[in-house]
């Protein structure tokens, strides 16, 4: 690794501390916890995951270190941290095993079957330039709102690489990255995106809430910047090659390859670091000094993914950053949707405001998943209440009765089985303080369509009601709050360091 000087066309790095949960205790990392090996491979090979995976930590640690002495650092010897053995197994296990195939058709369990084979000369192949991207298969699935969301299948050696290639830059960017970014990061997760904005909410002077959206982000992120943005700290050519390979493979369509300029595919390994890179440079850094320079009252900023809520103190300042914001993201080929993006009158004073107004109640916004409003405890104090999506709920449910219909004549176990996993997974997600009632909803709900299903297969076409609480007192899990309040969390994950600045 040496020394750089990159020029960059955005601010500076502004001087934070260390992040929690870094590039050492990645995705990787965490998700082959428990997991085996494939079928066909040693068995003896367990007993030296555990050393293996430390090796890869600290050798990846050493980077975060160099990272965090110097922000100006470009690195230039990362590559043989991609294809190495060791790194390439993790990645591979880590991988979802039921995956639809790539292009290549090949599946998790095929590719296992003879892994020590496949990895090596995977391993040779990028070690002497040899490896080639695959363009990638286009899928579509539903949106709430009835349309489709446009997703990416990669072939399973791109899954593996750009998993691999994904460590290594978040141990490089891990350390740039700004407190308020949260989406696909290690050690974070949208709950506490979802804490750090109600905590920022309520204990700053918070009147008006900028809901902004940004068109078709993953999509139109432009290639050419993208690569000046990555150059800024990543100087091995080896590996901005292959990104750009990733992004010049193009999309198969009915069989045709479709080259593109812009954007990357969702569900591709490699697209989360890269839209957190390019919004890094782009929104993250601009925003931050904004705060700093331009504001007269306060700022709170959550950030994740491509979906960002910007409080602020004052109207004027909400509105000038608005317009200011538009310029900005023009410059760099992106664009706020014009009908998802809102400027909310919202905070402590926002319900007293508006009547005197006479405007009837505060405004809501929607983010990740939830509907946030304002309202008081029973001793009168202001909190920012979140409910579960009326729309996210009714599709999860319209989701439940097509399973029912299409495993009409399954065992009543498994079917429980499976309703008692979707009703975990539902409260595990949204069971936050206050949004009792709607998890209790969703389980009801649950419930009623299951009991149709019932009456649809049996003879009688009804069901007794005394069988049908047996079956949900013991297939479907209780409603229960599992997240504490923001302020608790927060307590222990920032040890007082704010996690919106």
């Amino acid at each position: 690794m040496t020394n750089g000087r990159g020029k960059s066309d955005s601010p500076e790095v502004p001087g934070k501390p260390l992040n929690k949960g870094g590039a050492t205790a990645g995705p990787s990392a965490e998700g082959v916890e428990g997991r085996g090996l494939a079928k066909g491979n040693p068995g003896g090979q367990n007993r030296f995951r555990a050393q293996h995976r430390s090796d890869l930590q600290q050798a990846l640690e050493r980077v975060r270190q160099a990272a965090a002495k110097d922000r100006r650092k470009r690195f230039t010897t990362l590559w043989h941290h991609v294809y190495n053995g060791n790194r390439l197994r993790e990645a591979y296990l880590g991988l979802k095993r039921n995956a639809a195939p790539g292009v290549d058709r090949v599946t998790w369990k095929e590719y296992g079957q003879r892994l020590e084979e496949n990895l090596q000369n995977l391993s040779d192949r990028l070690k002497r330039g040899a490896y080639r991207a695959k363009p990638v298969k286009r899928a579509f699935i539903p949106k709430p709102d009835g349309r489709q969301r446009p997703l990416g299948v990669t072939s399973l050696e791109d899954k593996i690489v750009q998993r691999s290639v994904t460590e290594v830059l978040n141990a490089v960017y891990e350390i740039d990255f700004l407190g308020f970014s949260y989406g696909f990061r290690p050690g974070r997760n949208p709950h506490m995106a979802l804490d750090a904005l109600a905590v920022g909410i309520r204990t700053k002077k918070v009147n008006w809430v900028l809901d902004a959206d940004i068109r078709g982000f993953f999509d139109a992120m432009d290639h050419g910047w993208l690569m000046r943005f990555i150059e800024h700290r990543i100087e091995d050519r080896r590996v901005r090659r292959h990104i750009k390979k990733w992004l010049n493979a193009g999309v198969l369509v009915d069989g045709e390859r479709i080259r593109q300029e812009e954007g990357t595919p969702q569900g591709a390994s490699i697209s989360p670091v890269l839209a957190n890179v390019y919004l890094h440079y782009v929104f993250d850094l601009w925003a931050q000094q904004w705060r700093r320079k331009s504001a007269h009252g306060d700022v709170v900023i959550v950030r994740f993914a491509d979906d960002f809520i910007v409080g602020f103190e004052h109207q004027a300042d909400a509105e000038r950053f608005r317009g200011e914001l538009r310029e900005r993201f023009a410059k760099f080929h992106l664009e706020l949707h014009p009908e998802k993006t809102r400027l909310v009158e919202f905070g402590r004073r926002a319900a007293q405001n508006r009547k005197e107004r006479g405007e009837g109640k505060p405004e809501t916004f929607k983010f990740l998943g939830f509907t946030h409003s304002c309202d008081r405890t029973r001793c009168g104090d202001f909190i920012v209440l979140r409910q579960t999506r009326s729309d996210r709920m009714q599709a999860k449910l319209k989701e439940v009765k097509q399973w029912l219909r299409e495993h009409l004549h399954d065992p009543v176990p498994a079917v429980g089985i499976h309703l008692g996993q979707v009703v975990r997974g539902h409260a595990q997600y949204y069971g936050v303080p206050r949004n009792g009632p709607a998890i209790t909803r969703f389980r009801q709900g649950v419930v009623w369509h299951w009991l149709r299903a019932l009456q649809r297969r049996s003879q009688t076409a009804t069901t007794p009601g005394d069988r049908m609480k047996r079956l949900v007192a013991r297939y479907l899990p209780l409603a229960r709050i599992v997240h504490p309040y923001p302020e608790q969390r927060l307590a222990v994950t920032t040890r007082g360091k704010s996690r919106m600045r």
